[in-house]
């Protein structure tokens, strides 16, 4: 075969023996059509019953083709997606929105997934499709929502988790199920929230301080599992007793209401009749003071005038 590309004095690319040294001028240029032409003759050898001038369709059909496939290599990332290129399908980097390249399959692919997408993940309770029910419709998923307070309480409450993904490499390939890996973070960290609160807080004013612990826990849960996913906010959906003891839980609460207004109306009597008592007595005292004074004063006059 070595020979089929050898053009005149067995150089492959026509030039003279020794290098083009031997007659003293330099390199001489490639003959172009010598080189296709042999390139030709080399293909014809693989290709039976085809001539030299049959085979120039050919090797301008295979010169396409090698183009095409050069060029499938190009893709384009939109910008609500990000890059992750695969070499026979392994993972090898990431690419921005834009237009890009990678090598032809089955060398390379690129997958494009959406990484602006917010997603959500709702723990304790199916709304809509996800619960069997009308899109109004809401089924709570008690193992999921049964919590214990610090205060050894049970609290019943639902969540939703929003998270986006950040590093879309890691999203595909580090971790197998992203959605119930997110659920199980999602879980998990509320539970060791709720356990070091007490249950009025969660029920009242302390939601929003709970909703930012547990998505700091959640984030660093996903971070040591490298899943390239960013949690965007917690959202608290409900926070009460479970159903079984609600009446009573509501009874306790009424009865707290009740002695809190009790109290702030005691308090308001004190603070009313003690100032009205204390300058009643302040009065009196007065009185007292200067009904001595002219008690003493007439003494006084009396005792000067007996002894004068």
């Amino acid at each position: 075969m070595v020979d089929d590309f050898k053009g005149r004095g067995g150089s492959p690319w026509g030039s003279p023996p020794g290098g083009g040294n031997g007659s003293g001028r330099g390199p001489t240029p490639p003959d172009i059509d010598e080189i296709i032409k042999n390139i030709q003759k080399t293909i014809n050898r693989f290709i039976p019953g085809r001539g030299a001038g049959g085979s120039k369709p050919i090797f301008l059909g295979l010169i396409i083709l090698v183009i095409i496939w050069v060029a499938s290599g190009l893709y384009r990332v939109l910008p609500d997606e990000q890059g992750v290129v695969l070499r026979f399908g392994k993972f090898v980097n990431t690419t921005q929105p834009g237009l890009n390249y990678h090598f032809p399959y089955p060398i390379e692919r690129a997958l494009t997934p959406k990484v602006t997408k917010v997603n959500r993940m709702d723990v304790g309770f199916r709304a809509g499709s996800d619960s069997g029910f009308s899109s109004a419709g809401i089924a709570d998923v008690s193992e999921e929502s049964l919590m214990l307070t610090g205060d050894e309480n049970i609290v019943n409450i639902d969540f939703s988790v929003f998270w986006v993904i950040k590093d879309a490499g890691k999203f595909l390939f580090k971790i197998q199920d992203p959605q119930g890996t997110v659920k199980a973070a999602a879980e998990t960290a509320m539970r060791e929230v709720i356990a070091k609160s007490r249950i009025q807080p969660i029920l009242t004013e302390g939601r929003s301080q709970i909703e930012v612990e547990t998505q700091e826990i959640i984030q660093d849960i996903l971070d040591e599992y490298n899943s390239g996913i960013q949690i965007t906010q917690v959202q608290t959906q409900k926070a009460d007793p479970p159903d079984q003891v609600i009446d009573a839980f509501r009874d306790v609460q009424a009865a707290r209401a009740d002695m809190e207004r009790s109290k702030n109306e005691a308090e308001a009597y004190a603070n009313d009749v003690i100032p009205r008592a204390r300058g009643e007595a302040a009065k009196i005292l007065q009185a007292a003071e200067a009904y001595k004074k002219q008690v003493v004063a007439r003494a006084e006059g009396e005792a000067s005038r007996f002894i004068s």
